[in-house]
């Protein structure tokens, strides 16, 4: 198997791609996992697909836990109200309360939200992505709106048009930081934070009561 064949977009190129794009829905993180070895069979810096030293570790997990949980308060509180959203997440409702269900749901948020989907939309799809279309300014742009739309389709099967709409907004938030600074670091504490404090207000169902817009 030829290193530059699975960097490439000839047929093992694109295969690739179909089969890590189709690795969740076995199981995820499972597309995560294919992009690390798809990355270690052609040979592809890490640091292409995000996987960047942070100047500092702490402040990464600062900023990435703020803005993550800020992020989600004001989805919930004001955006999602604004476009018809129901108050409470019907898919995941019966995590209220459920306490036996906690050990299972945090360690799988960080993992598929943090590191899986990152990995994937922002990581690899950012890096295939620049391969063909470039790194100009409309090429990035275009790449955040791509990137985007596959993130946000991938909700819609649990969590119908309300999960696409966020995704929406996160997709194209996480993806214009990703397209300015490169690092993943950051963003995967953000995108597990964001989860996780979704995670909190359906727990204590609280989520109709941290709604703003009437």
């Amino acid at each position: 198997m030829s290193p530059t064949a699975l960097r490439g977009f000839g047929p093992l190129g694109l295969a690739a791609i179909l089969v890590i794009l189709a690795g969740n829905f076995l199981f995820a993180p499972l597309s995560a996992v294919l992009v690390l070895l798809w990355a270690y069979a052609a040979q592809t810096p890490w640091h292409e697909l995000g996987f960047v030293r942070p100047k500092s570790w702490t402040r990464g997990i600062v900023i990435g836990a703020f803005f993550g949980a800020v992020f989600k308060l004001v989805m919930k509180a004001i955006v999602m109200p604004l476009l018809g959203a129901p108050a409470v997440n019907a898919h995941y409702h019966f995590l209220t309360g459920n306490t036996a269900a906690l050990p299972g749901m945090i360690p799988t948020l960080i993992v598929v939200a943090g590191f899986g989907e990152e990995t994937v939309y922002r990581g690899y799809m950012f890096e295939r992505l620049g391969k063909l279309l470039g790194s100009s300014r409309r090429a990035k742009i275009a790449i955040v709106l791509i990137t985007t739309s596959l993130f946000a389709a991938a909700h819609y099967p649990d969590q119908g048009i309300p999960g696409v709409e966020q995704a929406v907004f996160t997709g194209l938030a996480f993806g214009g930081i990703f397209a300015v600074t490169g690092e993943l670091f950051m963003l995967m504490v953000a995108h597990a934070t964001f989860d996780l404090v979704a995670l909190a207000l359906i727990y204590w169902n609280v989520e109709a009561k941290v709604i703003l817009w009437p």
